[in-house]
């Protein structure tokens, strides 16, 4: 029979996932710190009597992290390590009732919208005045900033709209409000996320309203950076790229995931454009932003993707030269359109197929790295790791792309602080570089 633990009451809050997850987290936390809860994320020592697992389940891979975690915890429950584990997010949304059947030992499972429920059984009240007050979890000077839920979208690869739901804009005054907390508190970077940036504001406003809202967060004192993750390519909003190359403070940064060029699969994941169309908003890109970086992910052994197709592809890959890509392997998801379809392509395929891409896309970004030696980029420092610094340039997201790597044994930099650094080095993926001027 267990035993109630002797730990100190204390909240222990774990997150899984996408930096959607990280927002939900941290809205979370801070309606229990308002409740005067003692809260803490991912805590090193692992010592808090109250885990809230914030799960994923998007794709295999992440469904897997996240049952594992579940049963890591519950294991602990048993033992008298913890006395309360509680799970939420999109797993949980998703998979509920087999979930609550295959791990009893939890104490109860929360879907993505039941914030208030889950408050309540951890004894505090849902504060609606607290917009915008979060307990952020990533370095001091920069933060994301959620734009809407839900996404519309009718991917046949996505179970997003089942775990999420429909899309629902955030109102632009909630957000510069929100953005102005943000700044007050010494945040330099906004990160904007959602599901589908280019759909902003097509409920709310009844028109894509995307520039409208950068052209008041441009507005907010102390923000320095905004920049954009998780556009749709379908019906992007153009006006964007005008706000981007006028206004300083937005990065010239695009994360779009762009998930095939083959026409046949592209119609098959229903995702609304073709070949030529995916090429010429590309090129709109780069002509109204030469100096755009952009980021795309792409889907590899979809239903149907044979060999011709997957050269085209590559092909792509290479004529194309993004900034910055990430390749994935298909992944079959229960209830979604492409799960009718036959998945034929074996996994081992699949993955020699991923290895492929980023061989292509590793030399690709080398040869754009090398252009960048001897050449002075403003960059942001997020971290000190042994004898190195570790900053950013604007074309550059935190955790997925470049690093600016400065010697601390040579050179000092202060975190969150915006630098000149002239690179002397590059490789595949990272930046070498010495501080010029501190900005």
């Amino acid at each position: 029979m267990r035993t109630k633990s002797t730990k100190q009451n204390k909240i222990n809050v774990v997150t899984l996932g996408c930096s959607k997850n990280v927002y939900d987290s941290e809205v979370l936390m801070g309606q229990l710190k308002a409740n005067n809860k003692n809260v803490v994320h991912e805590d090193e020592n692992d010592d808090g009597n109250i885990v809230v697992i914030n799960t994923c389940g998007f794709i295999g891979k992440a469904k897997e992290e996240s049952i594992n975690t579940i049963l890591h915890y519950a294991h602990k429950k048993e033992n008298g390590e913890v006395d309360k584990v509680f799970v939420t997010g999109c797993l949980s949304e998703r998979y509920k009732p087999d979930l609550e059947k295959e791990i009893p030992d939890v104490d109860a499972y929360f879907g993505t919208h039941d914030l208030p429920n889950l408050l309540k059984v951890l004894e505090a009240d849902y504060k609606h005045e607290l917009l915008g007050e979060r307990l952020t979890t990533t370095p001091k000077h920069y933060a994301y900033l959620k734009i809407a839920e839900g996404c519309d979208r009718p991917c046949s690869f996505c179970a997003i709209p089942l775990m999420r739901g429909k899309h629902v804009s955030t109102p632009i005054e909630k957000l510069v409000e929100e953005a102005d907390i943000l700044a007050k508190k010494g945040i330099k970077e906004l990160i904007l996320i959602a599901q589908d940036l280019t759909y902003y504001g097509l409920d709310i406003y009844k028109k894509r309203a995307l520039a409208d809202l950068l052209l008041a967060l441009v507005k907010v004192e102390g923000i320095e950076w905004i920049r954009l993750h998780y556009a749709f390519p379908t019906g992007f909003p153009l006006d964007v790229l005008e706000v981007m190359k006028n206004e300083p403070k937005i990065c010239n940064y695009l994360d779009i995931p762009l998930q095939h060029i083959n026409t046949e699969i592209l119609k098959s994941m229903r995702r609304g454009t073709t070949h030529e169309k995916t090429v010429g908003l590309i090129e709109k890109f780069r002509e109204a932003v030469p100096e755009m970086a952009i980021r795309t992910t792409l889907i590899v052994g979809y239903p149907g993707e044979t060999d011709e197709i997957f050269e085209e592809l590559k092909d792509w890959v290479k004529a194309t030269r993004f900034d910055r890509l990430g390749a994935f392997a298909y992944s079959h998801e229960e209830n979604t359109h492409a799960a009718s379809l036959i998945d034929d392509v074996p996994e081992e395929v699949k993955e020699k197929r991923v290895s492929e891409i980023m061989e292509i896309q590793s030399q690709i970004s080398f040869e754009l790295n090398q252009e960048k030696v001897g050449k002075t980029f403003k960059c942001i420092f997020d971290r000190k790791e042994g004898n190195y610094f570790f900053g950013r340039t604007e074309f550059d997201s935190p955790d997925v792309d470049n690093d600016v790597i400065v010697d601390a044994r040579e050179h000092y930099v202060q975190l969150g602080q915006f630098v000149d650094v002239k690179i002397t080095e590059a490789g595949d993926f990272d930046l070498q570089g010495e501080p010029v001027a501190v900005l």
